[in-house]
């Protein structure tokens, strides 16, 4: 443990703010995004993040600012999230080095995977910048088919724990606001409208240039409103493999046909398409071709009833493998840019996908991403990514911790001990051992009663 104490005397001569004891990993990481802003806002850097950890209630910025105690000093750190939106790119850079110094990965020729979705956060109140009305992925009981807010657009990476599965940890996200809300954004901000594919290639785009010309193999999983040709071009360009969720009506070609060495070939370039066309719902109603397969997916061995085949396909501009994959009620198809790529390695990789989504229920629901009440463009995105960059370190801290601590059901006996722990238990660990560093060193604990030290021992748990 260290001894985090990153007071900072404001300029009105307010008193010295509120110290936390963090752990030495967590406060060398944290000070290594921080050391991309300006010198005068690092340290308030660093205090934030002790707040996203303390805030209690409802998440907006001031529960945040009551977390780390700020006092008077309030107004710097709603600058510090200004800031933080402009230099976003330079702080996405700063974490994923330390994600690729912490996970390398297993080895020279296995990939990195990456996943790409978007999700909304609910918004009120006309002056939001930014904020427009959106489709609902999530209707719920109410059925509304639209929301008023804001459009995320994140690339995470996916790794798998060696005991809690797939884990997908938050890089860099992307406002999306559309063409008719971006007005006055223009000419003020010098904002340009990009569309969800745009940005989506853009950060594919992005990360090939930080992992330089000697980069490992590179598959990117994405759901299948990605699977178009603006994103499918951008990305295969840049040498990445896509594996995605394939419509139902997508028009798939056969292969084209292979001209022997020998034989003489026709005027003009060779076809890179068939000319029969398939028919995905006919394939799926045969009833010869399917096999069985077990696989690992979300975390256990299933098993399967599968159809592969190649085809080629116009948006991919070639060749794709199809993966047929037959559900108790419907059946569904996936595909990647890679015909090579295995069967198992295409449903494994789709599975890990929704790591992502459960990423956004955690930022929304643990950390309340979307009720900070901001209102400006740039300390939203800040307020956004720093929520995401918060996620990635408390997973990268809890890595190779024990699933015992991090998991202790000791006061819920009636829930499951070999349930993985979730972002939300690990968070409340994280804030146990804080308060247990604290309190082991101040002087005084020795000379405490037993008694008094066992009450002040369940207030800490309480509150963590």
């Amino acid at each position: 443990m260290l001894w985090l104490d990153m007071a900072t005397e404001s300029c009105e001569g307010e008193p010295w703010m509120e110290s936390q004891w963090l752990p030495v990993s967590l406060v060398v990481w944290i000070t290594a995004l921080a050391g991309t802003l300006d010198a005068r806002q690092q340290a308030r850097f660093v205090q934030l993040c002790t707040g996203l950890l303390f805030a209690r209630g409802r998440r907006t910025v001031t529960s945040w600012l009551r977390g780390c105690g700020t006092g008077r000093d309030y107004k710097r750190y709603y600058y510090l999230l200004g800031s933080v939106g402009r230099k976003t790119p330079a702080i996405a850079r700063a974490l994923f080095r330390i994600l690729l110094k912490r996970l390398p990965g297993d080895g020279a020729g296995t990939p990195l995977v990456f996943a790409i979705d978007d999700s909304p956060t609910k918004r009120y109140g006309p002056h939001v910048e930014g904020a427009g009305k959106h489709h609902n992925p999530t209707p719920g009981p109410a059925g509304s088919k639209f929301l008023y807010g804001h459009v995320w657009v994140c690339l995470a990476r996916l790794v798998r724990h060696p005991l809690w599965g797939a884990i997908a940890l938050p890089i860099v996200s992307h406002l999306d606001i559309r063409a008719k809300d971006v007005g006055w954004m223009a000419a003020y901000y010098g904002w340009q409208f990009h569309t969800k594919l745009e940005l989506a290639a853009a950060q594919i785009e992005w990360l090939v240039q930080q992992l330089g010309p000697n980069r490992p193999p590179i598959w990117v999983v994405t759901d299948g409103a990605y699977a178009k040709r603006p994103f499918l071009k951008r990305v295969l360009a840049a040498g990445m493999t896509v594996i995605s969720r394939l419509r139902c009506d997508a028009a798939l070609w056969s292969l084209p046909v292979v001209v022997d060495p020998g034989q003489k070939r026709g005027r003009g370039r060779p076809p890179k398409y068939g000319k029969n066309r398939i028919d995905l719902a006919k394939r799926a109603a045969q009833t010869r071709g399917w096999q069985t397969g077990l696989f690992s997916l979300y975390g256990r061995l299933v098993v399967k009833k599968y159809k592969t085949f190649l085809a080629t396909y116009k948006p991919v501009g070639g060749v794709i493998r199809v993966v047929l994959v037959r559900e108790p009620d419907r059946w569904v198809a996936y595909f990647s840019t890679d015909p090579d790529l295995s069967v198992a390695s295409i449903l494994e990789t789709v599975a890990d996908r929704s790591a992502l989504e459960q990423v956004f229920h955690d930022v929304k629901e643990v950390h309340g991403a979307g009720q900070q009440q901001l209102r400006h463009v740039w300390a939203n995105v800040g307020a956004w990514n720093l929520i995401g960059w918060w996620h990635t370190l408390v997973e990268l801290w809890a890595w190779n911790r024990p699933q015992s601590r991090s998991c202790d059901r000791s006061d819920s006996p009636w829930d499951k001990k070999e349930r993985r722990p979730s972002h939300a238990n690990r968070c409340r660990e994280l804030r146990r051992e804080a308060m247990q560093g604290e309190y082991s060193h101040l002087p005084s604990v020795a000379g405490l009663r037993p008694k008094i030290r066992r009450f002040m021992q369940r207030l800490m748990r309480r509150a963590a």
